[in-house]
């Protein structure tokens, strides 16, 4: 492809679950006359790191970004999986790779209920409107429920079991999550662990391991990221073209002569260009542009194209406005009396309802999740416990002192050592930090008012008014202690604490910024039937990401993205059916395709 010269049908720009439905849904309609632009890397099975050197180095920074980053990451030059952004009581966690934020989310799939369309969205966009989009994006993903360990012990998860006698000591509710985990083809015959067949699509996966490593990038390609369906199709079946390590610098509409011109309002295409890493700047013209970069990254190049290059003037002054953390909210208990084998299982199981679906109270809506960890981190606490708690480990170690005696006299007198030896381990080990101890992550309704805008040297920054969103967080908290107790715990620590070094909320959810709107006086994306998803002021130039979700939602965002993104692509295709799961039909027009 000559990126020089040709003009494309569509351009998209990242590969989350807004950039992969564009993606995949334009590839069927234009093939080969669309691009994906991705700035991350590909991760093929067993690609991710997993040693400690390169964990140490598996985050998103490259040589020249302007991004405010944490020290010791900003000062390399990093092309990892993890992007980490520190804002005023704020940070943010997103992914840089092909298929964006399904490589590290935590799988679920979960539609919030119908209050949530209520309050802050476009009118006419309600729940009942999405629904059928909501439903292709959950069979293509493959969501389900964890299987039933009935008939196989292997799958019981003792967390899960834990996280429902909670929930039934409180009187709630606990529903088990759907989850886009692979455990075959089959829903109501799972295939064996480990087993491995092709899904759908024609990719090769693994039945789930139940190794508790999704949120750092399954090696065994068991959970089902975007780049396993959508964008596998796309590229593969209809011949799209996608560029990985591709960062977009700067969208310009074109003029009748073909020519970059500001004033023009994309009605004759638009000239994308970016830095193809270790190869220099490129450009591209294309009819269409879809934004997909990710709350941050699509907020960020708006603003940039807006505010520093001008290049894009007619974007709406709301832009940057509305962002929400989703109400992202992770606690710890350690050491309780009560079994939770937090290092097995998918990341998250299940979730209890604390006013978001049932009795919905718009102040304090939530949802707590359970949540697994790697076992690897699991050896680290254990390697980190006696500096955690030094008398607890003198204590311990007493304890062990008549084991270790018996080992070194039977090794000495007996001449009796590889016996004794896995005694000696076994008390060494027994009684782990891990095995007891829980991690709550929670989301719910915060206010969604913070605002994004450019700072010094054009960088990212984040207004977040903590303070207004202080009840959701404090009932939160609530929950959290209730845990505490019912395992009979002593530790109890939560992020944030509202004190330095802890004070910042932390979000793997961010939204909004971009939001869909009735009008450019309430937001920056349109929600017409005619135009969905184009920017005001504009032709041809769309939002399809997390940034467009005009309010926080309380559920896991995933499902909810996917659905807007295949309500927007529908719209772009004006295929003249429904989507569905059949990624391999071309999209055959009725009429002359309109921009």
């Amino acid at each position: 492809m000559n990126t020089e010269n040709t003009l494309l049908e569509a351009v998209v720009i990242g590969s989350g679950f807004g950039g992969a439905i564009s993606f995949c849904r334009m590839a069927q309609k234009w093939q080969d006359k669309v691009l994906l632009l991705e700035r991350g890397k590909r991760y093929p099975m067993g690609a991710f790191p997993r040693s400690p050197h390169a964990m140490a180095t598996n985050f998103w920074s490259p040589a020249g970004d302007r991004t405010r980053r944490p020290k010791a990451i900003r000062e390399q030059d990093l092309r990892g999986l993890y992007d980490v952004r520190n804002f005023s009581r704020m940070d943010v966690v997103a992914a840089a790779g092909l298929g964006g934020g399904s490589l590290i989310y935590a799988n679920v799939f979960l539609e919030p209920p119908a209050e949530i369309f209520n309050r802050g969205w476009p009118s006419g966009l309600v729940r009942e409107v999405l629904h059928p989009y909501y439903q292709v994006a959950r069979r293509v993903l493959g969501a389900r429920p964890i299987p039933s360990w009935n008939h196989d012990p292997r799958r019981r998860i003792v967390r899960t079991e834990l996280f429902r006698e909670f929930a039934s000591s409180q009187n709630r509710t606990s529903t088990l999550a759907d989850l886009c985990v692979f455990f075959g083809n089959d829903f109501e015959h799972p295939t064996a662990i480990g087993i491995q067949e092709k899904n759908h699509y024609g990719v090769t996966q693994t039945s789930c391991t139940y190794c508790g490593e999704c949120d750092v990038g399954c090696n065994t390609h068991s959970k089902n990221s975007l780049d396993l369906n959508y964008l596998h199709v796309a590229e593969q079946v209809h011949k799209a073209k996608i560029n990985t390590d591709s960062q977009v610098e700067n969208i310009v509409p074109l003029n009748a002569f073909g020519e970059e011109d500001a004033k023009a309002d994309g009605t004759f295409g638009y000239r994308i260009h970016y830095i193809q890493l270790d190869r220099g700047k490129r450009h591209v013209d294309t009819r269409r542009v879809v934004v997909a970069a990710g709350t941050l990254g699509t907020n960020e190049l708006l603003l940039r194209c807006r505010d520093e290059f001008g290049s894009l003037p007619r974007i709406s002054e709301k832009l940057g406005h509305g962002f929400s953390g989703n109400g992202d909210f992770v606690s710890f208990v350690a050491e309780g009396k009560k079994a939770a084998d937090p290092n097995y299982g998918p990341v998250i199981t299940q979730y209890i309802d604390y006013n978001l679906f049932q009795q919905h109270d718009r102040e304090r809506a939530f949802i707590l999740q359970d949540a697994s960890y790697p076992s690897f981190v699991a050896w680290c606490i254990e390697g980190l416990r006696p500096s955690l708690n030094v008398l607890g480990f003198v204590k311990r170690m007493i304890g062990k002192l008549p084991t270790l005696w018996n080992y070194v006299v039977q090794s000495c007198c007996g001449g009796k050592r590889t016996g004794s030896l896995g005694g000696l381990f076994s008390h060494i080990l027994k009684g782990d930090m891990s095995y007891r101890s829980s991690v709550l992550l929670c989301m719910g309704l915060d206010k969604a008012d913070g605002v994004l805008e450019l700072g010094r040297n054009d960088s990212l920054k984040l207004v977040w008014p903590q303070r207004s969103s202080m009840i959701l967080y404090q009932a939160i908290l609530a929950s959290g202690k209730q845990f505490r107790s019912f395992v009979q715990s002593h530790f109890f620590f939560a992020m944030p604490t509202w004190l330095w070094p802890f004070r910042n909320n932390i979000t793997v959810h961010a939204l909004g910024g971009c939001i869909l709107a009735d009008s450019p006086a309430t937001g920056v994306v349109s929600a017409h039937q005619n135009d969905r998803g184009q920017v005001f002021g504009y032709k041809g130039l769309y939002i399809a990401d997390g940034s467009i979700v005009p309010s926080a939602i309380g559920a896991n965002p995933a499902a909810t993205i996917s659905a807007l993104a295949e309500w927007i692509a529908h719209g772009i295709t004006q295929d003249p059916d429904l989507p569905g799961d059949d990624l391999h039909r071309p999209i055959r027009s009725q009429t002359r395709d309109l921009l």
